[in-house]
């Protein structure tokens, strides 16, 4: 029942930004913790960032940690990832996931590649 749906992935010169984000439906959004995943090709899926609830506290990986911001407008059911100074390092597909009770959706993925 839960959709998520990513957007504003691309292409983008080293240095640039984006900001992708993730739509959801079929759920309470506020009672949702969001997060941010990615993966490369042959690699394994990576934490990216997270944001609670109620106080939206966050939390980021720490290679991304000064760079990239996340939010969320629950009005909007939509949870943002700000992606600045990117580095061809953060090629990857980018995936949007909700959770409640340690239950968690995904979304399909939008890919985000970083060109040097």
């Amino acid at each position: 029942q839960v959709q998520l749906v990513e957007s504003g992935g691309g292409l983008v010169q080293a240095g640039g930004s984006l900001r992708l984000s993730c739509a959801a439906s079929g759920l309470i959004f506020s009672s949702y913790g969001m997060g941010w995943f990615r993966q490369a090709p042959g690699k394994e899926r990576e934490f990216v960032a997270v944001i609670n609830t109620r106080r939206d506290s966050t939390d980021y990986a720490d290679s991304v940690k000064g760079r990239f911001t996340i939010s969320r407008d629950n009005a909007k059911n939509t949870v943002y990832l700000q992606m600045n100074s990117l580095e061809p390092e953060d090629t990857a597909v980018y995936y949007c996931n909700a959770v409640q009770d340690h239950l968690v959706s995904w979304g399909r993925g939008t890919q985000v590649t970083v060109s040097s």
